[in-house]
Order: C-alpha cells, then sequence, then structure tokens
C-alpha cells in the first residue's frame, strides 16, 4: 500500500454562512471532511491543513489575522498535525507541501477543502503534475456561483464541471462513502 496523506485545504470561517465570502453547501462539505479527518486519522496517515490568506489587511476574505480565516472547528488540526499557510491559489506554491509529502514518503494524496474552482482545482492538477496518485472527495468540497460574460452559472454547475474536469485526467473523484471504504482496503 502506498503512504498516504489527506491534504484538508482552505475550510475557515470566512467560508460559511456569517462569514465574508460564504459558499454553497460549505457546512456540508465539512461535516464529511470531518468524517475523512477521523478516518486518516485513525489509520495513522499524514494529515496536512492548508490555510489562505491574503498579504493585505483590506482582503475580501481571509485578511491576516482576522477570525475569517482561522481553520473551521469542523475540521480543526489536532495534535501535531501540520498547517501551513498559503497566499497563493496553489497549496504547493511557496507553501512546503511537496517538501512535507516527500519527507513522509507520500505516494497518494486525498485534497478536501475549498473553493473547488479555484484552489482545490490547483492543488489537484499540482499533485497530479508532481506524480502523486490523487483522490477527491468531491462531497468534501464546495465553491459558489460564478458570473460569466453576464451569465450567472450556479455553484452547482461550477462545482459539477469541475469535478468533471479534474476526474477526466487528474484524479480519481469520490464521495465520502467511496473514499472511507477504500480506507478499508
Amino acid at each position: 500500500m502506498s503512504k498516504q496523506a489527506l491534504i484538508v485545504i482552505d475550510i475557515q470561517k470566512d467560508y460559511f454562512p456569517g462569514g465574508k465570502w460564504s459558499l454553497d453547501g460549505a457546512d456540508a462539505a465539512a461535516d464529511n471532511a470531518a468524517l475523512l479527518l477521523n478516518a486518516a486519522r485513525k489509520r495513522g496517515d499524514l494529515i496536512v491543513h492548508v490555510r489562505h490568506e491574503f498579504a493585505s489587511a483590506d482582503a475580501p476574505f481571509f485578511a491576516p489575522g482576522s477570525a475569517g480565516a482561522e481553520i473551521h472547528p469542523k475540521a480543526a488540526p489536532l495534535g501535531d498535525e501540520p498547517v501551513l499557510l498559503k497566499q497563493q491559489v496553489n497549496a504547493f506554491q511557496e507553501t512546503g507541501l511537496k517538501e512535507l509529502l516527500d519527507e513522509h514518503a507520500v505516494q497518494a494524496v486525498t485534497i478536501v477543502g475549498s473553493m473547488s474552482h479555484m484552489c482545490i482545482d490547483a492543488a489537484v492538477r499540482a499533485a497530479a503534475d508532481f506524480g502523486y496518485s490523487v483522490t477527491v472527495a468531491h462531497d468534501a468540497c464546495a465553491t459558489r456561483a460564478l458570473e460569466f460574460n453576464g451569465q450567472e452559472v450556479p455553484a452547482a454547475q461550477v462545482h459539477a464541471t469541475l469535478m468533471a474536469s479534474l476526474a477526466f485526467a487528474y484524479a480519481t473523484v469520490q464521495n465520502t462513502e467511496e473514499c472511507l471504504a477504500a480506507y478499508q482496503q
């Protein structure tokens, strides 16, 4: 069996109802991420939390040192689980994530978190490009509606399109239940 890691990206307070940049389905996604966290902890897998803060205090969300930039309690790190700070979309960019995974001889990663169409997309593609076997728990990820060329794209469509794209060439995309079943093998 290959050495596994669970990468939990940007499950932060500003993405939840009442936050500065709330996402559709943030609570349900975090509940599923919590199930995967518990399973990964029981297996003894490496768990890496990634937390985003913008460099500027006038950022629209995740302002440095703000309560909204804190990891949501549903996905809070325990013990010595590493928490990496990022200021870019890609969790591998200038964070030491690849070095940490390599230090632990990780070959396969499961990625969960937010936003599906940005940080999850970037991390999944980077992980695959670095040669890791990548799984995405699609129902442990959340996003929001977007606008393009005067047309609103509903969050569910944004999410589905992104997951279909990742499943085409970059990752195995499964629901939480499928991921948990795979953990038992």
